[in-house]
């Protein structure tokens, strides 16, 4: 259950119902993306477009295993990576990833505000809240109108109340939820205080039921949880259909890598690395050639398929027609 706490804290809701291009937010910001020599200690920050199917962890492995290949030869065995936030696996969007010293910034920038592009679908409800599980419920939709989801979505503008869900990284008794989840076992996990600095309408398909969102928000936002609570609040049912976090902090997609550009990066970049000797002065290793795996069908599988993808896998793998 929502439950607002403050109001009118001087936010502006957007209700502008119509596509458009997202406003580009005017602020210098480091290039530390860029595929420039770096110093292995002193660390750099990613900024990549994190797949559809990919869990976060998969794309710090990536990245990781690409440096260690570069810098195992000069007595690397073990280094220090990580990211500013996770992102669910059916998702897609920025995601900044932190090598050395930098990863001291984790925190700082997960505190960062967060903006999504989020489509909703209205009228039906899964157990994950999202495509990885298939609808459990169906609920009427001939009430809802535009103007009844301009005012339903005041309610969320502020400080709010939220319950995880029960498909994500909250930990239970040491366990990860999603884990008990997909086992079966029920999850109660208790609800997290967060803030919605903006909710902006791009769009609604009223035949299709599909509501398209912008939302602005503060870090431990469930955008999946979000989805059913605006479903519940319009006496219907929702769940998430597409998710694409387009901003974290200053940090836009548009200016993010893709995984595969930022492990060719890593190849044909200089790194500074530590000797061996403790006495003599740090090895510079040169830039190298980088040939991509994909070109070999070497492209990385998915972590996670939506429950679509995995019937519609099943019925190609009986007839022998398709492989994953």
């Amino acid at each position: 259950m929502v439950c607002p706490l403050l109001r009118d804290r001087g936010y502006n809701l957007h209700l502008l119902v119509k596509q458009r291009t997202l406003p580009v937010i005017v602020k210098e910001v480091n290039d530390i993306s860029a595929n420039t020599g770096f110093d292995l200690q002193e660390g750099k920050i990613w900024a990549v477009d994190k797949p559809l199917g990919w869990s976060s962890f998969h794309v710090v492995k990536k990245l990781r295993g690409a440096l260690l290949s570069r810098v195992r030869a000069h007595g690397v065995r073990k280094l220090k990576v990580g990211h500013a936030g996770t992102l669910d696996p059916l998702a897609t969007g920025v995601m900044l990833i932190c090598l050395g010293k930098t990863t001291k910034m984790i925190d700082t920038l997960q505190s960062k505000v967060k903006e999504y592009v989020a489509t909703i679908k209205l009228g039906e409800t899964t157990p994950s809240f999202d495509l990885e599980t298939p609808v459990d419920a169906t609920w009427p939709t001939d009430h809802i109108t535009l103007p009844l989801i301009e005012e339903k979505l005041k309610d969320f503008i502020g400080t709010i109340s939220q319950i995880p869900p029960s498909y994500s990284a909250c930990k239970v008794d040491g366990k990860r939820a999603y884990k008990m989840a997909r086992s079966g076992q029920e999850v109660e996990l208790k609800p997290k205080t967060l803030v919605i600095d903006e909710i902006e309408i791009m769009s609604f398909d009223r035949e299709n039921m599909t509501l398209t969102l912008r939302i602005v928000c503060s870090k431990g936002t469930y955008i999946r949880a979000l989805a059913r609570d605006i479903g519940a609040s319009l006496g219907s049912g929702a769940h998430l259909s597409g998710l694409r976090r387009t901003r974290v902090g200053d940090y836009q997609v548009e200016c993010c890598q893709s995984v595969e550009d930022a492990v060719a990066g890593i190849y044909r970049t200089e790194i500074t690395v530590p000797s061996q000797d403790p006495k003599a002065p740090p090895v510079v290793i040169p830039a190298g050639e980088y040939i991509s795996q994909e070109k070999d069908g070497g492209k990385d599988r998915r972590d996670i398929l939506s429950y679509n993808e995995r019937q519609q896998h099943t019925i190609f793998s009986t007839d022998e027609t398709l492989t994953v």
